[in-house]
């Protein structure tokens, strides 16, 4: 038996004569991260981007009773006769969470030598583990809220290539430490991507690469969540540096602003009454009539298109065509500032709002406060007819040809955004409404995100929801915002309505009342830009909108986006401009996004690596994101051509297979 064996064992190792050795085959890459998760903020916040940016990843929650052990076989395996790896990058709670067994531990090691897969440490401590000092060699560790920090050149070069300015941590509550880290200067093996000074010369790192036994990981050593603006600065980053620049999904800066109301005026703020005359709660004092409207002159309008011009910025007219006739017809039968703007009109963006800005919901009952649906004798809901809505789509529409207004049929936003299910008092959209839509060719219905977030049908429809911003439709002033902004923000002690204090859960009272003077400048402005750029790091298309009476008067809302251009400008490198989407652009990011999800988590989706060729299948009709470096071709049946559009230093397109193809095919540039 044993001389049977060393015979088979010699045949099976003769090579004939002048024949060669076939090659392993290259290994198949599945394009699927690894996320182990430990229940912290550092791993939800990575695996929060990979989910929102399309990239599938498995978690494998540490504690969970009857989790997968990971093994070798979890890992990898075999598929066609080809090695695969089941993950193209793995991401753990640290260098080595406790929740991992030493086998577990081993597994991870082996497989990553074996198949070249990084990881990423979310959260770690600044020691020679890692390949840093400790921090008392020469580093930092503490409170970095409101610390400046530094893209390194290797970090430019790198997966930062995005960045060109300072990455500043957030310091949102003077009096509550929001960030902690620990920098530790680089050993040998380690390269910084991001940095600060220390005391006594030199800089000391809170990112950056250790390539050490075969393994390259990337060392986080600082604490973070998925909302704060450092994170999400970075995070693109974290991901590009995980999957070696190939991934399915794609992310964008998104930033459009919608100017609602355009032609007609809106009502102003009551300092003395704290309400708004008009509305009906508002009770007592002089009538709507009575106090001044609020709205553009036609040196407003003149601004507003020179403001685009140097900004570089365009803005989205939200129009109702009615209300500017009306208003017209009261003043003498001219209208200044519909002249300018339709002088104008092909530097801006138009949205139909409705003739007259009607509510088209229930007909309201205002007899009582807050108001209520009215009711048929029957007892059910009497709402706005389908022809009242249609009439109010198409007469605006048609208004807006007849001055050669170029305008979207498909685009529309009702005031209120009515129509919609509006809570308490309407718990579900008008019936007629989705028929009015129909009638008028109406695809995208804006909503509101505060009230209705997610994407949805309205009949054939679906909704493109939109961020309000802290910028009232009812003021005209400093004075006037700051007055508002501090009876909904301060303590009834302070002056204010309470309703901080009533809800704190979703609202927080301000310490003490701010200056009509220099409160708007000062808090107000810096806060409404901080919370829009962190929507637009944050891959969130979602339209923001304010109104025409904050292009009025002071003019506030130029501040507010003349510091997120600024402070976004400063930050990125050219090669990752703002995306101004319009409203239908953002509808169909959402609804490709929608069926992305949805494959993904029905595991209809298949992508690999194999050497420099990239495979994806998807369900028939379903576009697929994918993120590829400069380079990148996609295949035809003859021949190929440049692969999706550059961004943030990668191409990233959403692609489907071209004609008589099965799957999308990318080849990637040597030594991707």
């Amino acid at each position: 038996m044993a001389g049977t064996l060393l015979a088979a064992a010699l045949l099976a190792g003769a090579v004939p004569a002048g024949s060669a050795v076939a090659a392993a085959p290259a290994p198949r890459v599945d394009l699927t991260v690894l996320v182990v998760d430990d229940g912290g903020g550092a791993v939800g916040a990575i695996a929060a981007e990979l989910k929102s940016t399309g990239v599938p990843y498995r978690t494998v929650k540490l504690g969970e009773q009857g989790r997968p052990a990971i093994t070798a076989a979890f890992l990898a395996d075999t598929v066609d006769g080809r090695p695969r790896a089941k993950f193209q990058g793995v991401v753990l709670p640290s260098e080595a969470p406790g929740g991992l067994s030493a086998a577990e531990q081993s597994a991870l090691t082996a497989y990553q030598k074996t198949y070249a897969v990084p990881q990423v440490d979310a959260y770690t401590w600044s020691h020679p583990g890692v390949g840093l000092d400790y921090t008392s060699d020469g580093g930092f560790s503490g409170v970095l809220d409101g610390v400046r920090t530094d893209v390194t050149a290797a970090g430019k070069a790198g997966p930062f290539r995005y960045l060109d300015g300072p990455v500043v941590f957030e310091d949102n509550a003077p009096q509550i430490a929001e960030s902690y880290g620990y920098a530790g200067r680089p050993r040998e093996g380690y390269t910084s991507y991001l940095d600060l000074p220390v005391d006594g010369g030199g800089r000391a790192s809170l990112i950056g690469e250790y390539a050490k036994d075969g393994r390259r990981e990337l060392v986080v050593t600082f604490a973070y969540n998925q909302y704060q603006r450092q994170f999400r600065v970075l995070a693109r980053g974290i991901v590009e540096w995980l999957t070696q620049g190939v991934h399915l999904g794609r992310g964008r800066n998104y930033f459009s602003v919608h100017v609602d109301d355009v032609f007609a005026p809106d009502a102003r703020w009551d300092t003395e009454r704290n309400c708004t005359p008009g509305d009906i709660d508002c009770a007592g004092g002089p009538g709507e009539e009575e106090v001044p409207e609020i709205r553009m002159t036609a040196e407003d309008a003149r601004y507003a298109a020179a403001w685009q011009s140097s900004s570089g910025f365009t803005l989205d007219m939200v129009y109702n065509a009615g209300s500017g006739e009306l208003w017209k017809s009261e003043h003498g039968g001219t209208d200044a500032l519909t002249a300018q703007l339709l002088a104008d009109r092909a530097r801006y963006r138009w949205i139909n709002h409705t003739y007259t800005h009607p509510f088209l919901g229930c007909v309201q009952d205002v007899t009582v406060v807050p108001w209520r649906c009215a009711t048929n004798a029957n007892g059910t809901t009497k709402y706005v007819t389908r022809a009242e809505i249609s009439a109010q789509i198409r007469d605006n529409h048609n208004w807006a040809v007849g001055k050669g207004i170029s305008v979207d049929r498909g685009e529309l936003v009702t005031g209120e955004h009515s129509g919609l299910k509006i809570l308490p008092q309407q718990p579900a959209d008008n019936p007629n409404l989705a028929g009015a839509l129909a009638d008028n060719g109406v695809k995208w219905i804006a909503s509101d995100n505060s009230r209705d977030s997610a994407q949805r049908a309205v009949g054939n429809a679906r909704t493109v929801p939109r961020h309000p911003m802290n910028v009232y439709y009812n003021v005209g002033t400093a004075a006037e915002m700051t007055d508002e902004y501090n009876w909904i923000y301060t303590s009834r002690a302070d002056g204010g309505s309470g309703i901080c204090e009533d809800n704190p859960a979703t609202s927080t009272c301000l310490a003490e009342p701010l200056d009509p003077a220099t409160g708007y400048a000062a808090y107000i402005v810096p806060q409404e830009a901080r919370i829009a750029l962190g929507h637009v790091v944050a891959n969130d298309p979602r339209p923001h909108y304010v109104h025409q009476s904050n292009l009025a008067e002071e003019r506030l809302l130029y501040p507010v986006l003349d510091k997120v251009l600024a402070d976004y400008r400063a930050l990125y490198a050219d090669n990752t401009p703002l995306v101004n989407p319009r409203q239908s652009e953002v509808g169909t990011e959402f609804s490709r996004r929608a069926a992305w999800d949805k494959a993904l988590a029905e595991g209809r989706v298949t992508a690999y690596r194999i050497g420099d060729t990239v495979t994806v299948k998807a369900p028939s009709g379903v576009v697929a994101p994918v993120t590829a470096p400069e380079g990148t071709r996609k295949r035809a049946l003859l021949g190929s051509s440049v692969f999706g559009t550059a961004y943030a230093g990668t191409r990233s397109d959403w692609t489907s297979p071209d004609l008589l193809q099965s799957a999308v095919t990318l080849t990637l540039p040597a030594g991707a």
